[in-house]
């Protein structure tokens, strides 16, 4: 809950709560997609500001073996841990359980269910063209991952097992609401314990009542920067990032800034701005602390070292 009190905003403050903080939605290039700045940069920048982490995150390519190039080449004496993953569109086969067990070997953490190819997502943007990439394209083909009758397909299930298998975090991508709730059901009778919803008031179409009971049963839900600071991406204003936020609770909320784009901040400015909104809403420097660090190192299962344990 927010505090009574909220402490005196200053950028020390912000400073401070940047220290150990974890970033698990940062979108920078190289990407079809134009972006602000690139993986190197990104990866500085969050050094600069003392976090302890970031996730790179692509629609079209896994991350994780540029993470592992970084790793040893450019950061392998950095403070800073590089995360990633794969984003199962259409670009890396779809619901391709190859593409799951190759990425989790690799050495990435989380795997996100479609995106840009998500039946849903196809859906909500089929006018405004949102994620859509600089020039024309093949047309993505719109997944889901249940059948007519709400069943889950067979290789939705051996995703879930690889992901059990290896510990690793299960996102519900641009799935609709209607979607995750079986997925996630799933995921936890086959041994997937760490489970995350990205912006659940866009795309996923969750209601406060959802978020709440899905944060009931363990699942965290991030809220993301570009989405409710000052700045051309923004969908929410600052009450309703309270009402998303109370309704998970502070210690299943994680704040990721969803940054990179060419009109938005960078990544960096974006989470500081997304911090001193949360401060200025209420929140105390506790509850700040676990929104961008605490619940995330749960989520991951991260040492004292920034390393996965599972």
């Amino acid at each position: 809950m927010a505090s009574e009190k909220s402490p005196e905003i200053t950028d020390a403050l912000i400073d401070s709560l940047m220290e150990g903080a974890i970033d698990l939605h940062c979108h920078s290039g190289p990407s079809i997609m134009e972006r602000k700045l690139d993986h190197i940069e990104a990866a500085r920048e969050a050094e600069a500001a003392g976090m302890r982490a970031l996730m790179f995150k692509d629609h079209y390519y896994s991350s994780t073996p540029v993470v592992q190039l970084l790793k040893r080449q450019e950061f392998a004496s950095s403070s800073l841990s590089l995360l990633s993953g794969v984003v199962l569109n259409n670009a890396t086969g779809g619901l391709n359980p190859y593409a799951v067990e190759h990425d989790l070997m690799l050495g990435g953490q989380l795997i996100w269910m479609p995106t840009i190819s998500a039946a849903n997502h196809i859906r909500h943007v089929h006018r405004s063209g949102a994620l859509k990439p600089p020039r024309p394209m093949k047309r993505h083909k719109g997944l889901e991952v249940t059948d007519a009758l709400g069943n889950l397909f067979d290789e939705v299930k051996e995703i879930l097992d690889i992901i059990a298998e290896y510990d690793g975090v299960l996102s519900a991508g641009h799935l609709h609401i209607s979607e995750i709730w079986v997925l996630f059901a799933e995921a936890q009778k086959r041994g997937v314990g760490r489970l995350l919803v990205n912006h659940p008031g866009l795309f996923i179409d969750a209601s406060l009542a959802d978020m709440r009971e899905l944060a009931g049963m363990g699942v965290f839900m991030e809220q993301c920067a570009c989405m409710v600071i000052d700045c051309p991406s923004r969908h929410f204003d600052p009450d309703e990032l309270k009402s998303f936020i109370d309704a998970a609770t502070v210690g299943q909320t994680i704040l990721g800034s969803d940054l990179g784009q060419m009109k938005n901040p960078r990544p960096v400015e974006g989470y500081r701005a997304v911090i001193r909104l949360c401060l200025e809403l209420g929140y105390n420097e506790q509850d700040v602390r676990a929104m961008v660090s605490g619940n995330a190192t749960r989520l991951l299962g991260l040492d004292t070292n920034g390393s996965a344990t599972s």
